[in-house]
């Protein structure tokens, strides 16, 4: 899975594609993808952002454990 870095930079071009006019994109691998129409271009949008703010959220790192023997 790539890191928050190369998701941001992908979600960069993608929206300058989109904002651009142009249908075509070419991706940090070299690989070149062709969208049909505006819509399309939006769910991958879509897709980076929701991975994107997964990435972001932030972990629990703090876990309270309290036991008991039963006995009050």
């Amino acid at each position: 899975m790539p890191d928050l870095t190369e998701l941001l930079k992908q979600r960069e071009a993608l929206a300058a594609t989109r904002y651009g006019g142009v249908a075509s994109y070419r991706d940090a691998n070299g690989e070149r993808v062709d969208y049909q129409d505006a819509a399309s271009i939006a769910r991958s949008l879509a897709a980076l952002d929701s991975e994107i703010a997964a990435l972001q959220r932030k972990r629990l790192s703090i876990v309270k454990i309290q036991s008991s023997k039963g006995i009050l």
